[in-house]
């Protein structure tokens, strides 16, 4: 993602009509369940004028207003643009499943500035608890990169103590590597041992572990609606599917 805007250039917001009627049409050939994706979904609308102007919250109703459509999901948007309309969105749109992807990447202030992300933990944090409110039953993923170029003992443990405060259904965790084109990748001089990166990468998984650990527990007992996807890869006689809150059955 870090170098999707050099790649494709600047964010193109789609007519909200537009994306509706594609949903229909898919709808109309058996879809069930779609997913809106964006390198930013919450900053949707920004670039559209005169009649066209939305919200990411009002394309979400929209869309999820389509008859027959059972499921809609999104990702990714970003924690500094996450608006209180889009948590009431989906608290009170039933077809939205109560799932949010919402990539922390550090726990460091000081490593958030220097990716430019334009939150700081504390925010992150605040946003969490206030989705979590709204929405009930909501399961959180997230993003972590381990090993920016800079990160130190310090940083990395804000990180670690920042993941266990929120208490992730499951992350996505990356050791850091260089991408040409961007900043970063520039940063050779403050680049981290690629031992101390995985000797971090393998202490954060255990927190990460942790967390995922109690989310399940806390589900034991549940009767959960699943959409079959499939048959497993790795038993043919058994299909495979997800919850709404998009864990993998």
């Amino acid at each position: 993602y870090c170098i999707v805007p050099s790649v494709r250039g600047r964010e193109r917001s789609r007519p909200m009509q537009q994306v509706v009627d594609e949903v229909r049409r898919q709808v109309g050939d058996g879809v069930v369940e779609v997913t809106l994706l964006g390198q930013n979904v919450n900053s949707y609308g920004r670039d559209l004028q005169g009649d066209d102007r939305a919200t990411f919250a009002e394309l979400l109703q929209a869309v999820a207003g389509v008859d027959g459509l059972q499921r809609v999901r999104y990702t990714s948007p970003h924690p500094k643009d996450m608006r209180p309309e889009t948590f009431a969105a989906m608290a009170n749109t039933p077809s939205v499943c109560e799932h949010l992807h919402y990539p922390l990447q550090s726990g460091s202030d000081a490593i958030l500035a220097a990716m430019h992300r334009g939150y700081t933990a504390e925010r992150y944090l605040e946003k969490l608890v206030e989705a979590r409110r709204v929405i009930p039953d909501l399961a959180v993923t997230s993003d972590i990169i381990v090993g920016f170029p800079g990160e130190t003992d310090v940083d990395f443990e804000r990180t670690m103590e920042v993941a266990a405060e929120a208490c992730f259904d499951s992350a996505y965790e990356f050791e850091f590597s260089p991408r040409p084109g961007t900043e970063a990748a520039g940063m050779t001089e403050r680049f981290v041992d690629p031992k101390v990166v995985n000797d971090r990468f393998e202490r954060l998984r255990v927190v990460l572990e942790h967390s995922a650990e109690i989310k399940h527990r806390e589900r034991i007992g549940r009767i959960e609606e699943v959409i079959v996807e499939g048959i497993s890869k790795r038993n043919e006689g058994v299909m495979t599917g997800r919850t709404r809150q998009n864990k993998l059955l």
